[in-house]
């Protein structure tokens, strides 16, 4: 009984000592949003363009290194994400539209970070979003013939998520790729009319963003 005692001693002793010497901080920061779309319209494999989204994307994390190659982190953060999709058929009027969909979400962030903490790293975690306010526009031969807004639409999932992951650069420079597991539209909404304009439209939005001193620890707070 001794030996699985003096290994749990020192086991404990090490995770004790690892988190006396940890030090944990705030950052912040904004980030660029390149994003497209895994589509599937009514079975058919479809494309989406670029969208670009410099604004309004902004993130604040809390972080906590456990030792100079490995720490955790998490956050809050409110950004700009969506797709553009110039396929889009009218299920009234049978019409090929192109359409820009996009939400603002309040998001949670949790993850884990390796390697050169006050170097290079990467991260992965996890991110739970909730969209706030919507829009959609309609254009047609370039034109825009329509556009929808609401607050708490329920056009889309209420419940948005996906894994992310990044790469922290030396000397500031960040990128990371997050793929939503979750559908970017609610397939069962009706509209006044009484149609589903989104039935059938299988969409999960992904990106990449690039963001500048997003955990850089220049003013901290040390426990």
């Amino acid at each position: 009984m001794k030996n699985p005692l003096i290994v749990l001693t020192f086991c404990l002793t090490g995770v004790t000592l690892g988190w006396s010497q940890s030090k944990t901080y705030y950052t912040s920061g904004l980030e660029m949003i390149f994003s497209f779309a895994d589509i599937q319209d009514h079975g058919q494999d479809e494309s989406s363009l670029l969208r670009w989204a410099p604004v309004f994307n902004i993130q604040s994390y809390i972080n906590t290194d456990l030792s100079p190659h490995f720490g955790l982190f998490a956050g809050l953060a409110v950004r700009n994400v969506g797709y553009i999709y110039d396929n889009y058929t009218d299920p009234v009027n049978q019409a090929v539209y192109k359409k820009k969909f996009r939400s603002y979400n309040l998001g949670i962030p949790v993850g884990l970070k390796f390697g050169d903490l006050s170097g290079l790293f990467v991260y992965a975690g996890y991110e739970v979003e909730f969209p706030f306010t919507y829009k959609e526009k309609t254009f047609d031969g370039g034109d825009k013939i329509d556009k929808i807004t609401g607050w708490f639409s329920n056009r889309q999932e209420q419940f948005q998520h996906g894994p992310l992951v990044g790469i922290q650069f030396p000397k500031g420079p960040n990128i990371k790729f997050k793929y939503y597991l979750s559908e970017f539209h609610n397939q069962s909404f009706t509209d006044g009319a009484g149609n589903k304009p989104y039935e059938g439209l299988e969409s999960h939005v992904f990106y990449f963003s690039v963001s500048y001193m997003m955990f850089r620890d220049l003013d901290y707070v040390s426990y």
